[in-house]
């Protein structure tokens, strides 16, 4: 009992959601991956003003099949992810929970996915993850990623 009580702020603090756009400052700057058959890119901007702007595009075949608008805003003490993916209405997601190298945006009453998150692992590579309920069962879906040269 007394180990949980002192570990609680440490805990507490490791996932308190983020006070300021700022302090997801990581996740700027251009992102790419592949798997099979698709090649997928994500490019950031810096935060700045309460706002990051990004993009995203995936192309198979040598054909754009998707792409998306993106922003993390800062609307007064929350924040924010807010997608415009090709073909769709906009949906936004409230951080619930970060870390210096992890952070969760969630939009239970969202079709799919309900939760994105973005994970920088040790060797400076990142994953973006959606996740949520689908037919039923719980589905996730990693994108891998490194930084690759702005263009």
């Amino acid at each position: 009992m007394i180990t949980q009580l002192l570990l609680l702020p440490l805990v507490t603090a490791l996932f308190q959601p983020a006070r300021s756009v700022d302090q997801l400052a990581w996740i700027s700057g251009c992102w790419g991956g592949r798997d099979t058959n698709r090649v997928y890119s994500e490019h950031w901007m810096k935060p700045e003003g309460g706002l990051m702007l990004g993009m995203s595009r995936t192309i198979v075949g040598g054909k754009a099949t998707e792409f998306e608008f993106l922003q993390i805003r800062q609307q007064g003490t929350d924040i924010f992810y807010i997608a415009k993916p090709s073909g769709q209405a906009e949906a936004s997601f409230k951080l619930i929970q970060n870390s210096k190298q992890e952070v969760v945006f969630e939009n239970p009453a969202h079709d799919f996915p309900q939760r994105i998150i973005y994970r920088l692992l040790p060797d400076g590579s990142m994953t973006a993850r959606i996740e949520g309920k689908m037919n039923g069962g719980e589905r996730g879906i990693d994108f891998p990623m490194k930084r690759v040269p702005c263009p």
